[in-house]
């Protein structure tokens, strides 16, 4: 297996010229309701080769344990994508939060991906340290939202 990959996939950048995302109520594109998708992050085992090439969300090398539900949970974009100089900038609203969960595989990937498209298209992946947790809560604390510290960014 390959190691997981932190990156804004490759479809993603093809999707946004296709209009394909609504991270918000604000500009939604004519040909989508007039109301924003829904966006998860699912885990990812140590080694499931998630990364730029992930095409949409997919069950293979998603973790699974106590209290975790395949799919994962749902990713706030409360805040609009925004401009900063000539790059454009995106940082959820909220931490992302995996409630009292045990997780005994070892996991260092998370998935964004949009889960109101029907092909479930992905957005970005987010490595970190191989962990395991057992009855706890996992908390990945966004970025504050800016130029260089926004969670997705591009310039």
């Amino acid at each position: 297996m390959a190691a997981n990959a932190q990156a804004m996939t490759t479809s993603f950048k093809v999707d946004l010229f296709n209009a394909v995302h609504a991270f918000n109520a604000t500009g939604i594109p004519a040909h989508t309701a007039a109301t924003a998708d829904v966006f998860k992050a699912a885990l990812y085992v140590t080694g499931s080769s998630i990364g730029a090439a992930t095409t949409a969300y997919s069950a293979t090398g998603e973790v699974s344990g106590t209290n975790y539900a395949a799919g994962g949970v749902t990713v706030t974009f409360g805040t609009a994508p925004a401009a900063s100089g000539t790059a454009a900038i995106l940082t959820p609203s909220a931490s992302i939060v995996y409630t009292t969960v045990t997780l005994t595989t070892a996991f260092d990937c998370a998935l964004i991906y949009n889960n109101t498209n029907a092909g479930k298209n992905s957005v970005s992946t987010h490595t970190f340290g191989a962990q395991t947790i057992t009855a706890g809560t996992l908390t990945l604390t966004m970025p504050a939202g800016g130029l260089g510290t926004s969670l997705m960014q591009i310039t």
